[in-house]
This record gives structure tokens, sequence and C-alpha cells, in this order.
């Protein structure tokens, strides 16, 4: 089985600095992958240069997907081929409903008039499988940072994606949310310590 992904050599430099040099990554079907280091490491550049954000051209390297060489110019371009970035900064439009952005730029018509029940259909089943139960005429503007997320992800698979990347996403969690998350952990691991 040959990767999904590969980027080879990539060199991205700003100027007056040197933000990625001769990166190689390699993403094999169905794997997930964390690319984790400290802020300025080149994480975001890194999917910036996969996704079309910084053009073919702009960076030295090459990038293979599917097998075949790409050279994306535009986010259009990876977006044409199934590579999908959600954005530390969300790209959604708060008073919206969660139904006319997913759609957005792709909404579903019928001689020229969108088929709206088409589309909230269309996106109830998008909200099940990311596990999101609000109504599809929610506006964004009434929703919390983590449900905007699992919006973003809907409307990533509503685009047909083979290769998903998220940008920091837990830069979006507070402090106190941070905390709760890693509460329940903690108790289970002192509820095994007392039974020991």
């Amino acid at each position: 089985m040959q990767p999904i992904l590969e980027m080879r050599g990539i060199t991205k430099t700003f100027p007056g600095v040197k933000a990625l040099t001769e990166v190689n990554l390699s993403v094999m079907p169905a794997e997930i992958h964390a690319v984790v280091g400290e802020n300025g490491a080149g994480k975001s550049t890194l999917m910036k240069v996969l996704s079309g954000v910084y053009p073919a051209g702009s960076y030295d390297g090459s990038i293979h997907f599917e097998g075949e060489e790409r050279q994306f110019r535009t986010i259009a371009d990876s977006e044409g081929v199934g590579i999908i970035i959600i954005h530390q900064e969300l790209a959604l439009v708060p008073l919206l409903s969660i139904a006319e952005n997913i759609f957005l730029g792709h909404e579903t018509a019928r001689r020229g008039v969108i088929d709206w029940y088409e589309a909230f259909a269309r996106t109830k089943e998008l909200l099940a499988k990311v596990g999101l139960r609000e109504h599809p005429n929610t506006l964004i503007t009434n929703m919390g940072t983590g449900k905007q997320q699992l919006v973003e992800i809907a409307k990533a698979l509503n685009k047909k994606v083979k290769l998903l990347i998220l940008d920091e996403p837990t830069s979006s969690l507070n402090e106190t949310r941070s905390r709760c998350a890693a509460r329940p952990a903690a108790a289970r691991r002192n509820r095994a310590y007392r039974r020991s």
C-alpha cells in the first residue's frame, strides 16, 4: 500500500527567517497524525504549504498526493483533490445558520433555486456523523467554539474530503475547559489507584 500523501524536502523561507528546512511527511490511508512542536516551529506553515495557502513556487520540495506530484496554486486546487484544511481561525459566517454555512458556495439548487429541503436533510446527516445535535437552522453565533469546529468538520465532509487537516484544533479551548477535560481522566486514575 502506498502513502496517500508524501511531502518531500519541504523548505519555506520568509524574509530573514527559514520556517521549514527539508521537512518530510508521509501519511498512509486511514492514518491519523499529530504534528507537534513549540510555537513558531513551522507546523501551520507546513499545513499551509500542503493546502495551497502558500502556492507552489513559493517553497522548495515536492508534494505527492494519491501517487501523483501536485502543485497547488490555491486552496481551491487542494480542495479539488480532496485536501481540506480547517484553520485555527474558523471561517464560518456568524449570522448564518449551520445549513447555510455548510453549503455556502456549494448550494444545492434546482433550476436556479436553492433546494432547502435537500440542504437541511443533508445537513442533518452530516451533523449526525460528527456527533452534533443541533438543528440545521441554528445560527453559528449561538454556538460555542467547540461546536463551531464540528460544523467546520461537517462542512469538510460535505466536500468529499480525503485528507482533513485541523490547524491548532485545541487552541480554542480555554484553561477552564482544558482542566475540565483533564478531570475525568485524573478521577479514573485515582479510582484505579485506590482499588490496587
